[in-house]
């Protein structure tokens, strides 16, 4: 199963607390959650069953900077320079597979394996494909 989901790369945010000590998941977060689940379900993705080993790999294409010009923009559009700019991998990955549960797997823990990859690309988007670890 591959699906896009297009738009700026956006991490898991760390929760937030009300003042009486509650916590909640901000907005943003809320919000991308939702655009993955409505990318997942737009490319008729199917639930893998419960127990089923899965292998996860996610690529965040960044737009390349404007203020990149000549041999250093060549090189950001030939995958020489990757972004090292915000959200790291670790939480782009986070709120993929957060967003998931319930709807590709049953829960995130059946995530056995999986990679992020951080690029320069035209338009921002991010490219999730999800498949049995045993297929």
């Amino acid at each position: 199963m591959i699906f896009t989901v297009y738009g700026k790369p956006q991490g898991k945010a760390r929760p937030r607390f009300t003042r009486t000590g509650h916590a909640y998941t901000p907005d943003s977060t809320r919000e991308y959650e939702d655009t993955v689940r409505m990318a997942y379900i737009a490319a008729e993705g199917r639930k893998i069953p419960k127990g089923v080993p899965v292998t996860v790999n996610i690529t965040a294409w960044y737009a390349i900077p404007k203020s990149a010009r000549g041999a250093l923009r060549e090189r950001m559009e030939g995958g020489q320079i990757a972004p090292t700019v915000k959200p790291d991998w670790d939480n782009v990955g986070k709120i993929v597979c957060d967003a998931l549960n319930g709807l590709a797997w049953h829960d995130d823990a059946q995530v056995t394996q999986a990679t992020v990859s951080k690029v320069y690309g035209i338009s921002p988007m991010v490219r999730v494909e999800i498949r049995e670890a045993n297929a």
